[in-house]
């Protein structure tokens, strides 16, 4: 007896992202996930109902991105008063680009922000419909170093003297409990480093170390406690010195290191930086765009959070300043970018923006893999890593069925 008579679809003729390896191999999907073939064949003795020819191309799984602010004019921080406007149109628009689930992020704000925001960006299915699924809120700040703000405005930035009474008051507990998936904090800040591991604990939340000039023992001690990805790594935090590297020296530690996020734009970090990151810790790159509302616009001015930002020749800076604020980077871009910059392999560019990040999430059971049983957000490519053809939960992504609007300035 057939355990489902839902549609199988057969992907073939196709290099698969398997093991760490491109392979000669076939990929079958029925309700929304990846099946093994063999209970199909032995069990259920059917035959696919749907064949997709992917001509020669690379099939990978679909993109994840964990640092984004916003895209196609719409900021998740800034546009409050039109928030689910804001996600669906997002979700829409990377989910065409190849991201098949992202985190939307916010900047440091002020409590009422979070109260209003945060339960917007929380877990939510990806399909044609909702576009990329939403894998929970990354909320960047307010918990970070007044000397290493970047963009983030400094009237919003805060202390946690109080512990997690604190976290209380800025976010709300059952905030962080329901809709993030992790939460950027800076390690040195006061009484940071003694609450990572209960906040943990009482949310779920992940710590990720960032916007900070710790030194390499107190950054250390935050990811012993349980802060295990450092965010947007050689931007807003402690320079590399060779007496005391600061978190990035935990790139060189000696047994389990922390993943870190990496902006392949060409702007926020030079190519050398990224090919001594990648040297040092390749199983730990998770690339991430960090990009903006401007992203997919036209040049001008924009908003990030409450502040202004000038967006000219691929660069966002802060209005009136030479403070970068972001990126309008596609993921897409930064995978091609990474291969450019370090000479790794296909398979490696790949794995940074699927199955690195699905680990630091601590999803990889279902995204970021192409395994049996996960979900069937599958992207197929050309030999230059183009994106050829989106699919999600094994349904296809066109222009025809997935509409998005962006708001212009």
């Amino acid at each position: 007896m057939s355990l489902s008579s839902d549609p199988i679809t057969q992907f073939y003729n196709c290099l698969v992202l398997k093991d760490h390896k491109l392979i000669e191999d076939y990929i079958y999907v029925q309700s929304g996930k990846i099946i093994d073939p063999a209970k199909m064949f032995w069990e259920e003795k059917r035959i696919p109902d749907e064949r997709i020819d992917c001509k020669g191309g690379i099939v990978s799984p679909g993109y994840i991105d964990v640092q984004i602010n916003g895209a196609f004019g719409y900021d998740f921080s800034n546009d409050t008063d039109i928030i689910e406007e804001a996600v669906d149109n997002i979700s829409k628009g990377l989910l065409l680009q190849g991201c098949t689930a992202y985190c939307p992020t916010t900047v440091s704000s002020r409590p009422e922000v979070y109260r209003k925001v945060v339960s917007h960006l929380g877990p939510r299915e990806g399909s044609v419909k909702n576009g990329a699924a939403v894998l929970g809120a990354h909320i960047e700040g307010p918990f970070i170093s007044p000397q290493k703000k970047g963009a983030h405005e400094l009237a919003t930035l805060r202390t946690a003297k109080n512990g997690l009474a604190d976290f209380e008051e800025c976010y709300g507990l059952e905030n962080l409990r329901k809709y993030a998936a992790y939460v950027t904090m800076a390690p040195e800040v006061e009484g940071i480093t003694d609450a990572i591991s209960e906040l943990i604990k009482v949310t779920g939340v992940k710590i990720s170390s960032g916007h900070s000039n710790a030194t390499t023992a107190k950054a250390n001690e935050a990811f012993k406690q349980g802060a295990n990805m450092i965010t947007h790594l050689f931007n807003a935090m402690h320079p590399f010195h060779q007496r005391d590297p600061g978190i990035i020296g935990l790139l060189g530690a000696p047994g389990q290191r922390p993943f870190y996020g990496i902006i392949c734009d060409g702007i926020h970090v030079h190519p050398h930086s990224v090919m001594i990151a990648y040297y040092a810790h390749p199983t730990g790159a998770c690339l991430v765009t960090d990009a903006m509302s401007a992203q997919s616009l036209p040049e001008g001015y924009y908003k990030l959070g409450e502040m202004d930002v000038d967006v000219h020749g691929g660069h966002v800076y802060i209005k009136g300043t030479s403070t970068i604020a972001g990126s309008i980077a596609t993921l897409a871009e930064c995978v091609r970018n990474f291969i450019k910059f370090t000479g790794a392999s296909k398979v490696e560019a790949l794995e940074n923006a699927t199955l690195h990040p699905a680990q630091m999430l601590g999803i990889a059971d279902r995204k970021g893999t192409l395994a049996h049983g996960a979900d069937a957000d599958i992207l197929v490519l050309d030999d230059d890593l183009n994106v050829q053809r989106v699919f999600i939960a094994g349904i296809e992504a066109t222009n025809n069925n997935v509409v998005f609007n962006k708001k212009l300035q």
